[in-house]
């Protein structure tokens, strides 16, 4: 079976590093790169974090290029009141020295994308990707599959009332990629807080995790504490949802989620900034620029992610469906 290519572009973040942790553990795709761009942590911190995801994995193999440090417009606002001091989960993991790349992740990417097929999934702010379309946008054309987890359709935002993280923190590169897509006839998948607000790993699914694999399950719970406790501090959820790994899922399995086609806007000014602007109506009569993703199923994302994860076969996790 021939693998399917794939950049991940991302702010690394805890839910970013258990996202690369399903996609190193995912024999249909090969990850070419991983680029970091600013989001959750700053471009140093996110290329300190990937580095010892990538360690812990044994794969340090991967290449890792460091992108735009700065939004195109705005004002940067990191995430570490979510992620942590340190970006994952104030687990303090001994970092990695080198493995630094002379070449930025925008420049990969225009080398990479037309050089073979390969799709790209977003997993921060989309601000790589809008420099990639300033600089080349046939680079950008040549993107196989875009995935990008980010917006909101219906539920609400998480850092306006009607925002996501990875677009309010980037709009105008959000507002740019959905253009230039429509633009050119063109299709993101847009895997928002709708879906990704239903993946919440619990205690109990955690410590399962553990009993399968305590090597793994102990990674796990070290960057995914500080996790547990903002989501109890401002939701008052027993868990945390993990946003990230339900795009790299759906990539690999379209039953995952569920949505339909529709003309989509990003919102770039005053108390709207960052709003993902669907037009489910097709009020507009434009032609659709992304898949909106609405509906996912819990119990296929969760067999994957944790058989994955924890090398246990999906046939064996017979206790799933009770724990979910």
């Amino acid at each position: 079976m021939s693998k399917k290519k794939v950049i991940i572009d991302c702010d690394p973040g805890i839910d970013d590093s258990l996202a690369i942790m399903l996609a190193l553990k995912s024999p249909e795709i090969e990850v070419m790169a991983i680029t970091i761009v600013c989001g959750n942590s700053p471009v140093s911190m996110g290329f300190s974090n990937a580095k010892k995801v990538l360690k812990f994995m044994n794969r340090l193999d991967i290449p890792i290029y460091i992108g735009e440090p700065s939004p195109i417009k705005k004002k940067y606002v990191n995430a570490l009141d979510t992620h942590g001091e340190d970006g994952l989960g104030e687990s303090f993991l001994p970092e990695v020295d080198g493995f630094e790349n002379s070449m930025d992740a925008v420049s990969y990417m225009q080398e990479a994308l037309k050089k073979e097929k390969c799709s790209v999934i977003a997993l921060g702010p989309m601000t790589n990707l809008a420099r990639l379309i300033e600089r080349d946008i046939d680079a950008f054309l040549s993107i196989d599959e875009l995935v990008s987890m980010g917006g909101s359709f219906k539920s609400h935002g998480n850092c306006s009332p009607v925002a996501e993280y990875n677009y309010w923190c980037d709009p105008d590169a959000a507002a740019l990629v959905y253009k230039t897509v429509y633009d050119n006839h063109s299709l993101i998948h847009m895997v928002g807080l709708d879906v990704t607000r239903k993946i919440v790993l619990t205690p109990t699914l955690l410590e399962y995790m553990n009993r399968l694999n305590p090597e793994v399950g102990d990674f796990v719970k070290r960057i995914t504490k500080f996790y547990f406790d903002f989501h109890w501090e401002w939701e008052h959820i027993i868990g945390c949802v993990i946003n990230d790994p339900l795009a790299v899922a759906y990539y690999l399995d379209r039953e995952v989620c569920s949505g339909f086609s529709s003309f989509v806007q990003i919102e770039t000014l005053g108390i709207s900034e960052g709003q993902s602007v669907v037009d489910s109506m097709n009020f507009y009569k434009k032609e659709a620029n992304a898949k909106v993703l609405n509906e996912a199923d819990c119990e296929r994302f969760w067999t994957m992610f944790i058989s994955r994860l924890t090398g246990t076969s999906p046939d064996k996790l017979d206790i799933l469906k009770e724990i979910i």
